[in-house]
């Protein structure tokens, strides 16, 4: 089953390329106390994370910062070399927004935002959403029906709803 907005955060641990090398993030952590906004992607560098959905999230960061939120955080089934390497190729990183990496989809899969794409080589991947969570509860949640769209898993669209 899907999350929802109401629902609490599941426990879960990503990780996040830190200096020296990859490093557990505790996700209870990340929220505790904390408005955060959180997106996820089906996979990096492809055409629509790469070119509309991160992208939303660097154009509308200051808005958000305004509005109250602590963190942005960028979520893939990508190992963390890849979410460290994409985060520097989008300028991500460089505007303030958290890369973790779910590599072994266990967070996806236990909020029901899991799929498989055989045909074009998406396994284990994340739906595309976003959220906002306070304290570890989840206030706001957009999914996208169709996964070649950010429309309203973006930032704007996330922004319009808040």
């Amino acid at each position: 089953m899907a999350l929802s907005q109401g629902d609490t955060l599941p426990d879960a641990t990503l990780v996040q390329m830190g200096a020296e090398g990859p490093a557990p993030v505790s996700l209870a952590d990340k929220t505790k106390g904390r408005k955060v906004v959180i997106f996820a992607v089906p996979g990096a560098f492809t055409p629509t994370c790469h070119s509309a959905h991160v992208p939303s999230f660097i154009r509308t960061k200051d808005q958000f910062d305004a509005k109250g939120v602590d963190e942005i955080i960028c979520v893939s089934v990508n190992d963390p070399f890849v979410m460290n390497a994409w985060g520097e190729a989008t300028g991500a990183t460089a505007a303030g927004i958290t890369m973790l990496s779910d590599a072994s989809s266990e967070f996806t899969t236990a909020i029901g935002m899991n799929f498989d794409a055989p045909p074009v080589g998406l396994m284990a991947r994340s739906k595309r959403y976003a959220m906002l969570v306070d304290d570890g509860k989840v206030t706001l949640f957009q999914a996208e029906e169709n996964p070649g769209v950010c429309d309203v898993s973006g930032g704007e669209g996330l922004l319009d709803s808040m």
